[in-house]
């Protein structure tokens, strides 16, 4: 078995590197958040945005406006897509149910899926305006039930983007702020004078985005580490170079540092499709992102066997997996590290980042390895209870706490079982002993 690279990007060195100016950037500018609040956000947007409005929340009448330049067409699509992407959240949201069960006689446990309280969603707009985030992140903390869902977007071109602000409203938000990159999660997270802190941050975002969201997981929950976009194409000669270039340089152009991966045991067709995209590349309008994505972490690896393909997807654990191959269901039934896998020619990853209804805000950085992507269940905790009805029950499982505490040396927590066996259970249990199988006490 050999695996060959026909083409590398950047060392891993050089990308510790860039992580590492990132990470220092971005703690310095949280920091600066927590201590100057407001002042601190209005120079940051100033600085990254040259925008400076006399509020960076959205009124109602400001957001009435704004979907009033919507075109009928694009709102139409918009809700298009909400339809798919609720329908999918609502069939995930009834497949997680509140259990209660007997365990033994008298004793009761039992779950319940509570929401989080509030969230601050992040929708990216600096090079594309990415109206799809707002859908996959508000609207699916809507289903879930989020009582408050803060939305937060840089504005476009000096203003906010009528289109994202539609979706935000339309998904439910009930806060929108005009707010981009580390000073929106900044805020969301850490609250300002003017802004009241979340409880959870979600949604994709740049490389400062995403170790924003880093650097503030325990203060606030997030939804998972979704930084730059990566993309890999799993495929043998079923299909052409035209399809697995087109769908490379498709998630590259997002910026300048999106990993896109072609996989194949195919030699045939790694050759033609370095071939393609160089051609693909002289006419794509957005080539500038593409091409630099491409040039620095873009990679074509022909292994020999269907077997090494499947472990080295693993090893790489992709956000976007397209599979086009003669075996796809094989793939999906062996892969187990990922963002989201797209199956067979007729998909592709576009339609899991637009319209199809599956969520695009996926685990990158080989977090598939322990996380799968956002869903309505992320926005839901699961908190366990117990209850003791009779008597006999409190006896009983206080017996056995009883003597488990002794054993680990917690004569406190041993005292918290031994006075409801004696009140309950009608048995003398000296202070700070084990209280004895009943047995053994009769």
């Amino acid at each position: 078995m050999a695996i060959e690279y026909l083409k590398t990007g950047k060392p891993e060195t050089e990308r510790a590197e860039d992580d590492a100016k990132v990470r220092g950037i971005v703690e310095s500018t949280l920091k600066d958040i927590e201590s100057r609040g407001d002042a601190a956000i209005r120079e940051l947007s100033a600085k990254f945005d040259k925008y400076e409005p006399q509020s960076f929340l959205l009124s109602q009448s400001d957001i009435e406006a704004l979907l009033q330049k919507v075109s009928t067409r694009d709102m139409e699509d918009i809700k298009f897509a909400q339809a798919q992407i609720r329908r999918f959240a609502e069939a995930q949201r009834s497949s997680m149910t509140d259990i209660e069960v007997e365990t033994l006689p008298g004793v009761f446990l039992g779950h319940r899926n509570i929401p989080v309280q509030s969230v601050g969603c992040y929708v990216p707009g600096g090079k594309f305006p990415m109206v799809a985030s707002a859908h996959m992140s508000v609207l699916t903390a809507a289903v879930a039930g989020v009582p408050r869902i803060v939305a937060s977007a840089p504005p476009v071109n000096g203003a906010p983007h009528p289109a994202i602000v539609a979706a935000m409203h339309l998904g439910g938000a009930h806060e929108i702020y005009v707010l981009g990159g580390m000073q929106a999660v900044g805020g969301m997270a850490i609250g300002t004078e003017t802004i009241k802190p979340v409880d959870m941050l979600v949604g994709p975002g740049n490389a400062f985005v995403a170790e924003a969201k880093r650097q503030l997981f325990g203060r606030v929950g997030i939804d998972l580490f979704a930084g730059p976009t990566e993309t890999m194409v799993i495929a043998d000669e079923t299909v052409d170079a035209e399809l697995c270039a087109t769908d490379l340089l498709g998630q590259a152009e997002h910026g300048y540092n999106s990993p896109a991966v072609l996989l194949t045991n195919s030699r045939k067709l790694a050759q033609e499709t370095l071939a393609e995209i160089d051609r693909l590349l002289a006419i794509l309008p957005t080539h500038e992102t593409a091409s630099a994505s491409w040039r620095d972490y873009g990679e074509v690896i022909v292994c020999d066997s269907y077997d090494e393909m499947l472990a080295v997807a693993n090893d790489i654990a992709s956000e976007h997996v397209q599979v086009m191959t003669d075996r796809d269901d094989w793939f999906l039934d062996n892969m187990h590290s990922y963002g989201a896998l797209f199956l067979g020619p007729r998909t592709n990853v576009a339609n899991g980042d637009k319209v199809i209804g599956t969520n695009h805000t996926l685990p990158t950085k080989k977090a598939g390895r322990y996380t799968g992507g956002l869903w309505v269940g992320k926005f839901l905790k699961t908190h366990s209870y117990q209850r003791i009805e009779t008597d006999e029950a409190a006896a009983l499982v206080g017996e056995y706490g009883s003597r488990l505490c002794m054993l680990e040396g917690f004569v406190g927590h041993a005292e918290q079982c031994n006075v409801r066996v004696r009140r309950y259970g009608g048995r003398n249990v000296p202070y700070g002993q084990a209280a004895l199988h009943q047995d053994a006490a009769e």
